[in-house]
């Protein structure tokens, strides 16, 4: 219960992701609001959580849902200690790309991260300090075929994570992103349709032969806000089975497929 008396804003909570992430934040013993366009998902990650959280429906792009978050923070549980960002959009469009798809990608995997920030801020003052945990991804420091859109606001992340902790190191609080390499997730189980399969296709990427657990990124989000962390800002912690640590052709298959001459 490391994290008992602590308030906590999650965003994406209707995700997989963002579901074990409110989980792991409640059993360490925080309260937690939980944010979400999608009613259904958002009650589903609600139901096991009982009065330690409550969701509020809210699109990240919307500067008035955000501050329902807020409102409800403090009127439910009186303040705020963490804010942690889990929403995303998958568009993965390459030149066709439109304006409005770069804006609506833009607004909410990057800028809704920075509005909820921002809107917490002088409340976490108030607490003392805090910390904020960014979902990222592996996709914001590789280049990807057939995808432009989502990994460069993904790789925007990484420079909002460090000028943020930059900027809120005076007032104690810490500002972290978690990398995600590839994920069990609802946008998985819809493309892989079985965890196995997601494994086998993980497995030609990622040392440890699957993708990574939501409940592991939820303990990383514990561990980040913990003060096991106190001394860790503007940190990027990869939580992705040893993708980034060896990239693709380091585990053979790329040259396996296309040998040296």
């Amino acid at each position: 219960m490391e994290l008992d008396g602590k308030v906590a804003l999650l965003t994406g909570a209707g995700s997989f992701v963002g579901a074990a992430i409110a989980q792991r934040l409640v059993q360490a013993g925080a309260k937690v609001v939980l944010g979400g366009r999608n009613e259904e998902h958002g009650a589903a990650a609600l139901g096991p959580l009982g009065d330690s959280a409550v969701f509020v429906r809210s699109d990240v792009s919307v500067d008035a849902d955000l501050d329902g978050m807020v409102e409800a923070a403090l009127g439910r549980y009186g303040g705020i200690d963490y804010v942690v960002t889990a929403a995303a959009v998958f568009e993965c469009g390459m030149l066709e790309t439109t304006r409005d798809n770069w804006r609506r990608s833009f607004d909410i995997n990057v800028i809704g991260n920075a509005m909820l920030i921002q809107k917490a801020v002088p409340h976490m003052r108030e607490r003392g300090g805090g910390a904020v945990v960014i979902v990222g991804s592996i996709s914001g420091k590789h280049s990807q075929p057939n995808r432009i859109v989502y990994p460069t606001t993904k790789a925007a992340l990484l420079g909002l994570t460090r000028n943020m902790a930059h900027a809120l190191a005076p007032d104690d609080i810490r500002v972290n992103l978690i990398t995600l390499g590839w994920t069990w997730s609802r946008n998985i189980e819809g493309r892989r349709g079985t965890r196995e399969a997601a494994d086998a296709f993980a497995a030609e990427f990622q040392l440890m032969g699957r993708m990574v657990d939501p409940e592991e990124v939820g303990d990383a989000v514990v561990f980040l806000c913990s003060d096991r962390a106190s001394a860790i800002t503007g940190a990027d912690l990869a939580v992705d089975c040893g993708y980034d640590s060896v990239g693709p052709e380091a585990i053979g298959q790329a040259f396996e497929k296309h040998p040296y001459r």
